[in-house]
């Protein structure tokens, strides 16, 4: 599996499911393909989650979510994933850009939090469904990339974070 087939993978689960249930029916999707290709899938998630490791994307996830630690990351990330390719893109390309995304919108006037631990585990819940056995470890790795020292700075610290993620500031700290 590459990322081409994955994402559309994921487009495939958001025309059939709620938005919470995007993960779930990605892996029920994923759980009918051969063997190798769910294992595959593992390691291209696990890639464009180290692809999305970056410092401003974590700072917009801190604002939207009302803080981020690390699990919160991931799991915000795992949100990102389930909003589909373009989404995910504009998001790492721009994360102020994610002001325009009507599930962050809805997030700051309804107080609700973004993230979704279960998009992690896409090709797990699909491998085990395929096969009754847990996902190999050997399947993937994880690594990745150090943090943008330029955006080395606390959070909370609202001017600072206004002067970067300007309309995700206004969204949230209005």
């Amino acid at each position: 599996m590459d990322k081409q087939t994955f994402w559309k993978l994921i487009e495939t689960a958001r025309a059939d499911a709620a938005a919470d249930e995007v993960a779930a029916r990605a892996a029920g999707l994923l759980a009918l393909r051969p063997e190798r290709e769910i294992a595959a899938a593992q390691q291209v998630l696990w890639d464009l989650l180290a692809e999305s490791y970056r410092a401003p994307l974590w700072a917009a996830a801190y604002l939207i979510n009302g803080g981020c630690s690390d699990d919160g990351f991931d799991y915000f990330r795992g949100w990102l994933l389930t909003q589909g390719e373009a989404a995910f893109t504009a998001a790492l390309a721009d994360p102020d850009s994610l002001a325009d995304h009507r599930a962050v919108r809805e997030a700051a006037t309804e107080g609700v939090e973004l993230w979704d631990e279960s998009a992690l585990s896409i090709a797990w819940r699909a491998h085990e469904a395929a096969t009754g056995r847990e996902l190999p470890a050997d399947s993937f790795t994880i690594s990745y990339p150090e943090l943008d020292p330029a955006w080395s700075f606390d959070f909370d610290d609202a001017a600072e974070t206004a002067a970067r993620l300007p309309r995700l500031s206004a969204l949230f700290d209005a």
